[in-house]
C-alpha cells in the first residue's frame, strides 16, 4: 500500500464510523488506509474492545457491516483478531460454564489442566510471562465444579485453545466476518501470548512461531494480508517479518526518544542497518508509548541499555509533570514499565522534535500508520485516567467533532498532514538510504529517477532542526519549519 494510514477508535473519532468517514473524505483525504481498533459487541468492555462478547458483529452502536464495506472501496481496512482470549460474558463461554463438558464449546477455552495435564509446580508456573501483576488464571465455576480458566491478560478475558478443534472453529468463523466486511488486513492480536508451552516463558516461543506461520497462511487462503503485533526482543521482531505480510517496527519509537534525549542518532543507525522493509512505522500506538521493545530482555542486549531505558521513562516523567510515572506500569518480574502511559507529544514535549519523529516514521521504508491522538497533537487526557484508573487511557481521549475542528487547525497537525501528502509522492517506489551526516545528525533519501526526497535532521538537545528537499516534476522545493510543512506537495 502507497502512502499512509490512521490508527482510531470509532467511538472516540467523532463518536461513530460516520464521522470518521466524513473525515476520509475531507481533511484526512491523503491517508490511503485505516485501522479501526476493536469494533465489536461491545467496544466498551473491560479492555476497550479487546475483550468481545461477540467477535462477528460490529456495536451497532457505532455502525454496522456496511459502513465498512464501504469505506473499504476506498480504503485499504484493517481489524483485528483476537487471537489469544474471548471475553468471560461470551455465549460460548457462558454455554460452557453451565453445561460443561456436555457444551458445544467443551475445549474451547484453555483450562490449567490442559496446560499442565500432569500438575504444575512453582517453578512451571512462575517461569510463564505475563503482561499484568498476578497468576495468568482465574478460578470459574465450570457446570459445578471450579475451574482453573486461563487469563494471561484480565479475569474477564478467557483464553482460547487455539490447538483444539474447537478453538480453531472459532478463529475460523471471526476471519469469514471479517472478510465478508471488506477486510484487507488482519491485525494478529496478543499472538505472542497464544501458545502456553510448560518450561518456558511461553511468549513468543519456537511454537508461538510455528503458529503463526499457520494462522498466517490461513489468513491470507482468504485474500488477506497478516499484520502480528509483537512487543518483545527486536531479535524476536526479525525472526517473525519473514512469516508474515506486516510487522510492528516497535524499536523505532523508544530509539527516537533515546535520540532527541540525549542529542545522539548513533542507536537509530544501529537499528537502520538491519530493521526489516515489511514494516508498519508506528509510534505512539494506543497501548502507550513502548520502550521495552529498543531495550535489553531475558539477559539479551538490546538496541539500548536498562540505563539509557530508564532515563527516557525519567525525562518523560519530567516532561509530563510527574503523570507518566503514575500512569505507567510495572508488570510482573520487571523493573521498568514495558511502555510510556503518556501522549507522545507530551512525551517529546518539542513541537519541531515531535514533527521530525513523525517525519522519520513517514519516510522510513514500510508502511506509516499515525494514531488519531497524536495526529491530533492530543494532551495527556488525566481526567478520563483519573476516571478509570486505567493508565493507557490518558492517551485515549474521546475527540468530539468540534474538538477535531479545532485541532485540525493546529499547526502541528497540519505539518502531519503535509507529511501525509509527501508519502503519497512517486519517488517512496524508489530506493532508500540514509547516512549518519553528524554525532547528532541523519539523512534519510528517496531516489526514483530523476526524482528525489531528503529529510535532514539534528537531534541536538534543545535545538532540533530539520530540512526535507523535494525535487520531482513539480519542482525544486524546501521545507524547514513546522508552517512550511503544512503547504507540502
Amino acid at each position: 500500500m502507497s502512502g499512509a494510514s490512521i490508527l482510531v477508535y470509532a467511538e472516540r473519532v467523532g463518536g461513530n464510523l460516520g464521522h470518521i468517514e466524513k473525515l476520509l473524505k475531507g481533511p484526512l483525504a491523503d491517508f490511503n488506509g485505516i485501522h479501526v481498533l476493536p469494533f465489536f459487541h461491545p467496544y466498551d468492555g473491560d479492555d476497550a474492545g479487546f475483550d468481545p462478547i461477540d467477535h462477528k458483529i460490529v456495536d451497532p452502536r457505532l455502525g454496522n457491516w456496511s459502513d465498512f464495506k464501504r469505506i473499504s472501496e476506498t480504503h485499504e481496512l484493517t481489524a483485528d483478531l483476537i487471537v489469544n482470549h474471548a471475553s468471560a460474558l461470551s455465549p460460548e463461554f457462558l454455554d460452557w460454564q453451565e453445561k460443561g463438558d456436555a457444551s458445544d464449546y467443551a475445549g474451547l477455552f484453555l483450562t490449567f489442566d490442559t496446560v499442565f495435564p500432569n500438575g504444575g509446580t512453582e517453578e512451571g508456573i512462575t517461569s510463564f510471562y505475563r503482561p499484568r501483576p498476578g497468576m495468568p488464571f482465574t478460578a470459574y465455576e465450570v457446570a459445578g465444579k471450579r475451574r482453573l480458566v486461563w487469563t494471561t491478560f484480565m479475569p474477564s478475558q478467557v483464553d482460547i485453545d487455539i490447538k483444539h478443534e474447537k478453538g480453531q472453529a472459532y478463529l475460523r468463523s471471526i476471519l469469514d466476518a471479517l472478510k465478508s466486511g471488506g477486510v484487507k488486513v488482519v491485525r494478529l492480536d496478543a499472538v505472542g501470548y497464544a501458545v502456553k508451552t510448560p518450561g518456558t516463558d511461553s511468549f513468543m516461543t519456537k511454537e508461538t512461531l510455528e503458529f503463526v506461520a499457520d494462522i498466517a497462511d490461513l489468513i491470507q487462503s482468504y485474500g488477506m494480508r497478516v499484520l502480528v503485533e509483537v512487543h518483545a526482543h527486536y531479535t524476536q521482531q526479525l525472526e517473525i517479518a519473514p512469516l508474515v505480510d506486516l510487522i510492528y517496527d516497535f524499536q523505532t519509537a523508544p530509539l527516537l526518544l533515546h535520540s532527541f534525549f540525549t542529542g545522539t542518532v548513533d542507536r537509530l543507525d544501529d537499528w537502520f542497518k538491519i530493521r526489516p522493509n515489511n514494516c508498519l512505522n508506528v509510534l505512539d500506538t494506543h497501548d502507550g508509548y513502548g520502550v521495552i521493545d529498543g531495550g535489553p530482555i531475558n539477559g539479551r542486549p538490546g538496541l539500548i541499555t536498562q540505563d539509557e531505558m530508564a532515563f527516557i521513562f525519567k525525562k518523560a516523567e519530567e516532561n509530563t509533570n510527574g503523570h507518566s510515572a503514575i500512569a505507567s506500569v510495572v508488570p510482573q518480574w520487571f523493573s521498568l514499565p514495558h511502555q510510556i502511559n503518556a501522549t507522545l507529544p507530551n512525551i517529546v514535549a518539542n513541537d519541531t522534535a515531535y514533527v521530525i519523529m513523525r517525519a522519520v516514521q513517514f519516510f522510513l521504508p514500510g508502511e506509516p500508520q499515525i494514531y488519531y491522538v497524536g495526529l491530533f497533537n492530543g494532551m495527556d487526557d488525566v481526567e478520563l485516567f483519573n476516571q478509570t484508573g486505567q493508565g493507557r487511557d490518558v492517551n485515549r481521549h474521546h475527540f468530539t467533532p468540534e474538538e477535531i475542528e479545532v485541532a485540525l487547525q493546529q499547526p502541528v497537525t497540519k505539518a502531519i498532514l503535509g507529511l501525509a501528502r509527501l508519502r503519497k509522492l512517486p519517488v517512496f517506489e524508489g530506493a532508500y538510504t540514509w547516512s549518519v551526516t553528524g554525532g547528532d545528525s541523519l539523512r534519510i533519501e528517496w531516489v526514483n529517477g530523476s526524482d528525489s526526497l531528503i529529510l535532514d535532521f539534528t537531534t541536538k538537545v534543545g535545538a532540533p532542526a530539520f530540512t526535507i528537499s523535494v525535487n520531482d516534476a513539480a519542482g525544486s522545493r524546501s521545507y524547514n519549519s513546522l508552517e512550511e510543512l503544512a503547504s507540502a506537495r
